[in-house]
């Protein structure tokens, strides 16, 4: 095993081996983990996000539990099913045995087996998200960007989740919602693409910090009217004006081409 090996998760280029919608689901996903890395919203090879394949309800997508999320490329993903069985494993330069998270493989599991109108799933322990998932409050509406998560999930924590007996609870906490608060733990989103999934985690995380920020000024907080709360929160409902996140998804795979187009492998 080589530095180098350790170092990249280099791997052979699946593009010809797989379909090209389950490629562009790669691409995309590989992107997704990069621009979390770029966005500061990492736990060094923690966390984990999902995408489920393209013309296999049963299968998705999720990272080799060892890889940075900056090191992480379209033919590196596992693929696996939603027993944990992996269906689809790389070979890494190097002999490196990687497998998937098993905290990863329950929360997300959970999710895409209850729900199929739902592809991709992103999980954090970023430190504003852990904070605010520390407070007896949750998160407060105090800003146009955290009034979208209104109506936003919470789900007590109850252990490190690595048991499936804990997926039922999971579900039935997220309910309708695209987001949700792991107390004690960490934030969720969930959402029918990889570009939606990602507005919303970034827009969430954005809320943790800005409240995290307005809490430690030690002054009194403007509280906003419930109605204008509600009629904010329909606002961003994607029923009402369109999917957030679809936009800018070309724009932010044109900004990691700039910085290196290596995802893509």
């Amino acid at each position: 095993m080589t530095v180098h090996a350790l170092k990249t998760g280099k791997v052979a280029n699946l593009r010809s081996r797989v379909s090209p919608e389950e490629w562009q689901a790669r691409v995309d996903l590989a992107a997704c983990y990069r621009l979390m890395d770029l966005y500061e919203m990492t736990d060094l090879i923690a966390n984990h996000i999902s995408m489920r394949v393209p013309g296999e309800p049963d299968h998705f997508l999720i990272n080799a539990y060892g890889l940075l999320y900056d090191e992480i490329t379209a033919s590196s993903l596992l693929k696996i099913d939603h027993e944990g069985n992996i269906l689809s494993k790389p070979e890494f330069v190097g002999g490196v045995d990687y497998g998937a998270n098993r905290a990863g493989f329950v929360i997300h599991s959970a999710i895409h087996m209850a729900k199929p109108d739902v592809n991709c799933v992103i999980h954090t322990h970023t430190w504003a998200g852990m904070a605010v998932s520390t407070m007896e409050c949750g998160l407060l509406p105090n800003t146009q960007t955290s009034m979208r998560f209104a109506r936003i999930s919470y789900h007590d924590f109850d252990g490190v989740v690595i048991d499936t007996k804990y997926r039922e609870k999971l579900v039935e906490d997220l309910g309708d919602n695209n987001a949700m608060i792991l107390r004690n733990h960490g934030l969720l989103t969930a959402a029918r693409t990889i570009p939606e999934a990602f507005n919303a985690m970034h827009r969430l995380e954005l809320s943790c910090k800005t409240q995290i920020a307005a809490m430690s000024c030690n002054t009194k907080l403007i509280e906003v009217p419930a109605d204008v709360v509600e009629a904010t929160y329909q606002n961003y409902q994607p029923q009402v004006r369109r999917p957030f996140g679809v936009l800018d998804w070309p724009a932010l795979l044109r900004k990691l081409d700039r910085i290196d187009p290596g995802f893509r492998d």
